[in-house]
Formats: C-alpha cells, structure tokens, sequence
C-alpha cells in the first residue's frame, strides 16, 4: 500500500512515536509499504519552527530530510498539475492551506492519509482516503 504522512504523524513518527496508533506503526513499519512526506509538511514545520510554535528536539528543520530518508520514508515529488489542479478542492470551512494542499496531495496521488484529524472525514466524499 502507498501511504501519506499528515505533517503531525510525520512529526510524532520521528519523535514521539507513543503517540501513533499500534495500527499506524504497523503500517509505517510494514517494509512492503512505501511511506511518502509532502514536502509542504517541510515548509509547515520550517514555518513554525521559525516563528517559535514548534520545537524539533534539538534538531534543525534543515536537517529533517536526511532524518526522513534515514526513517524509510520517501518525499512525494508532485507534478505541476497537482499544484494547478488544488483549486478544485472545495474550501468548506477548513482553510488550513497546508492541510488542504496535504488533503488533495493524497486524492490526486491515490495515496491513504495517515491523520488524526478528524477534520478531514469531510473530503472522504472527494476521494480521500484515511488511515488512523
């Protein structure tokens, strides 16, 4: 199965993983499962790393693609026409950019969304598929 990583499962998987679900890690762990990161999780997490709402363990944001890579995780490399093609993706009354870019990243991609939030139940109508 493909899999996409919601930016706080990426962040929980790398450094508090007690917080994932037992079937969440047994999907993450499952080697025959190939896990991708959006690389807006990136700038979701560099953003607020920057502004002082979110602390890395006493690393850098610019260090977490090696530690991504080393996890057994792969960044999803999007063509232009996903990011062209968003604007499709009703706004509803969640208008988190990261979110919804992260939401249609994994309906355009046919990728299952690994996410707690329970907000985006809301797109299951639009195609998204969800893990938690």
């Amino acid at each position: 199965m493909t899999f996409l990583l919601d930016t706080h499962v990426l962040l929980w998987s790398l450094f508090e993983p007690k917080n994932l679900s037992s079937k969440i890690k047994t999907a993450i762990s499952n080697r025959s499962n190939r896990i991708f990161v959006s690389n807006i999780s990136l700038w979701e997490i560099s953003l607020k790393f920057a502004i002082g709402k979110l602390e890395l363990n006493q690393i850098k944001p610019e260090e977490l693609p090696e530690k991504i890579i080393e996890s057994g995780f792969e960044f999803l490399e999007d063509k232009p026409e996903v990011f062209a093609s968003f604007c499709r993706l009703q706004i509803g009354k969640h208008a988190d950019p990261f979110d919804r870019f992260i939401i249609w990243q994994s309906i355009s991609n046919r990728l299952t969304l690994i996410t707690k939030d329970k907000h985006f139940k809301k797109y299951e109508s639009s195609g998204l598929k969800i893990l938690w």
